[in-house]
């Protein structure tokens, strides 16, 4: 059996990060992390390109383009919905999940999901800095799985 061992390794790689500024203080510190991840995995900082949005449902219209653009190994979705009395956290919730995948699935580019979706703002602090330090790990493995030769 051929196995493929995950690589970690970021030199050399560009990422691109579509952050949702509403709950933008949570945004600013998952984008923290994760840039911070980053470039401890070996991603130059000028091989790092911050893109910001109003909220979570224009994030894959920009991760669409940063994808078009072929400037990018992997890209990182990063934002918070947290559920209120209304039928909208699902509506947002849902939508914005389904349009990274199709983008993912459509430009053959990874694409790490670090949309935070909570009952309330404690539980998005709670997982902020751990989502956004996985969403870095996620987007190198995934750029250098499919950048190997199978």
């Amino acid at each position: 059996m051929n196995i493929i061992t995950p690589e970690h390794n970021g030199t050399g790689l560009h990422i691109g990060i579509v952050q949702a500024r509403f709950t933008n203080p949570i945004g600013v510190e998952l984008v923290k992390a994760c840039t911070d991840r980053l470039v401890k995995l070996g991603v130059n900082d000028n091989d790092i390109t911050l893109a910001t949005v109003p909220g979570a449902l224009e994030v894959p219209l920009v991760l669409q383009s940063m994808a078009r653009s072929g400037k990018f190994d992997a890209l990182v979705a990063i934002g918070v919905v947290i559920r209120g009395e209304t039928y909208h956290f699902e509506l947002v919730s849902n939508e914005a999940a389904a349009g990274v995948s199709r983008i993912s699935l459509e430009h053959q580019i990874p694409i790490a999901n670090a949309i935070l979706t909570t009952e309330n703002d404690a539980q998005a602090l709670a997982r902020m800095y751990n989502k956004g330090s996985e969403a870095a790990v996620v987007a190198i493995e995934m750029a250098n799985l499919l950048k190997t030769k199978y």
